[in-house]
């Protein structure tokens, strides 16, 4: 995709919504961590359901190491595989109380050392609580970024590489967002909205329709 329909893309998303914000719930770096650590392969409306019941019981690390595994397994069930997060999110609050005085680190090593936390969480706790200007790509950044030419790749890593390439700087503390938003609701997996779509004249996709 050409610099000025780079520019031009982005001027419509911010146009649109110029401070998008996640769209999982949080009061902390704790609780946004351990929010997206949970939605994997989970919905972020699922996530939201279930740590409104979790957060006011527990939501610091020593509060989830005094709840126990076995405890927070019942206020996630409803998420998919919940066994193993519940894991993950017990062994990462005992890390942060041990190493961290039970603060969320600001450096991804010390975030992808966590268990549960990948790159892709790395990058969304980076963007979102330290205003680091990262890439988190998932499913829905991925479509976009190869559907509409933006940033073309076979891999995550390879469209999150290109993204930081392409997109200027003065858009990329919001560039996440304002991409997984386009995936979640315009340029959906199934019967995407391109019709209507804000993008669509810089879009490059040869599947659109716009009736």
């Amino acid at each position: 995709m050409k610099k000025q329909a780079v520019e031009l893309l982005f001027q419509s998303l911010q146009a649109i919504d110029p401070n998008p914000k996640t769209e999982l719930h949080y009061a902390s770096p704790f609780e946004l961590l351990i929010a997206v650590l949970l939605s994997a392969q989970s919905t972020d409306v699922g996530v939201n359901k279930a740590t409104a019941k979790l957060y006011p019981v527990a939501n610091t690390a020593q509060a989830m190491l005094d709840l126990g595994e076995e405890k927070l397994k019942s206020y996630i069930a409803t998420l998919g595989l919940y066994n193993s997060k519940a894991r993950h999110v017990i062994q990462t609050s005992a890390i942060l109380v041990q190493q961290f005085a039970g603060e969320v680190p600001n450096t991804r090593q010390a975030l992808e050392s966590l268990p549960g936390v990948g790159r892709k969480t790395a990058n969304v706790v980076l963007n979102v609580v330290f205003g680091e200007p990262t890439m988190a790509v998932d499913t829905h950044i991925f479509r976009v970024g190869n559907r509409t030419g933006l940033a073309p790749g076979k891999t995550p890593l390879e469209v999150e590489k290109k993204l930081l390439q392409v997109i200027p700087k003065s858009y990329m503390l919001h560039a996440h967002h304002w991409l997984i938003l386009h995936g979640r609701y315009t340029c959906t997996a199934r019967k995407p909205k391109c019709h209507s779509c804000p993008i669509n004249d810089e879009c490059a996709w040869i599947e659109k329709t716009l009736a």
